[in-house]
């Protein structure tokens, strides 16, 4: 069976990445593992948002790769070298794997690097129950569909319009690329109190259904501010709280949960 994958996406700022990590650990605590997770945005935060260090990057592969052209010293094709080396780029959390997607070092663009990890990503996910994907900020992913075919997309906007615009444009863009989505949810995130009529009376002119307000939490604040992994942030947050309510209600709703 394959993998369940999840993707969240968002622009820049949104707190795509405290939201995926904290996803990854309701996943873990629920036992729901091994997990792999992907974080596809050049800037590189989520492994040291989950307590771990990536040494290695798929787009660092990818340019010492480049270097070789056609057969290898070790007998491979730089494609067959290019997925062995990002295999050996995985990262060991506690209950799941993590790849950095990373940038490339030299010129060229992602293509390359994205179909085979693409491809990648397809051979291990039997190996996983789930995938979850921290997106890079605007649409590149969805664009260039190095996310693939999607189980859950969780689409993040801060409590402003310009959020809730970039959400919508997510929503447009699915209808024009040929990435399988099971199911999208918009969500709010670093709300205060309840969100302000003026923001909700904007998403229902987007035509966006809000699923779900995720509050602002000042200890993960503090935690960004001192460099510490969200792995700290007590069980009792109420952003912890809500971020597993939204993705492990979603996977026994789906009768996922538990199943694998």
């Amino acid at each position: 069976m394959s993998a369940t994958t999840i993707a969240i996406t968002g622009k820049g700022g949104v707190g795509k990445t405290a939201v995926t990590a904290l996803t990854v650990l309701a996943l873990v605590e629920h036992d729901w593992r091994p997990l792999l997770v992907v974080d596809a945005d050049p800037n590189l935060n989520l492994d040291a948002t989950l307590g771990i260090s990536a040494e290695d990057t798929v787009g660092a592969v990818r340019e010492r790769a480049s270097q070789q052209r056609g057969s290898t010293e070790s007998g491979m094709t730089t494609a067959e070298l290019l997925e062995y080396r990002i295999r050996q780029s995985l990262v060991e959390g506690e209950g799941f794997d993590l790849i950095a997607m990373g940038r490339p070092e030299g010129p060229g663009c992602y293509c390359y690097a994205n179909e085979i990890l693409r491809n990648v990503l397809d051979q291990l996910s039997g190996a996983y129950k789930g995938i979850v994907i921290d997106c890079e900020a605007g649409l590149e992913h969805l664009s260039r569909r190095t996310a693939g075919d999607l189980d859950l997309l969780l689409v993040l906007s801060d409590p402003t319009v310009r959020g809730l615009q970039t959400a919508r444009r997510v929503l447009d863009l699915l209808r024009e690329v040929r990435t399988s989505v099971g199911e999208v949810k918009v969500v709010l995130n670093r709300i205060r109190g309840e969100p302000a009529a003026s923001l909700m009376e904007a998403a229902e002119r987007l035509e966006l259904q809000i699923a779900a307000c995720l509050p602002e939490d000042e200890q993960l604040t503090a935690l960004d501010a001192a460099g510490r992994p969200l792995t700290e942030l007590p069980a009792e947050s109420p952003l912890r709280q809500a971020v597993a309510k939204l993705v492990t209600g979603w996977l026994s709703q789906n009768g996922i949960l538990g199943s694998k």
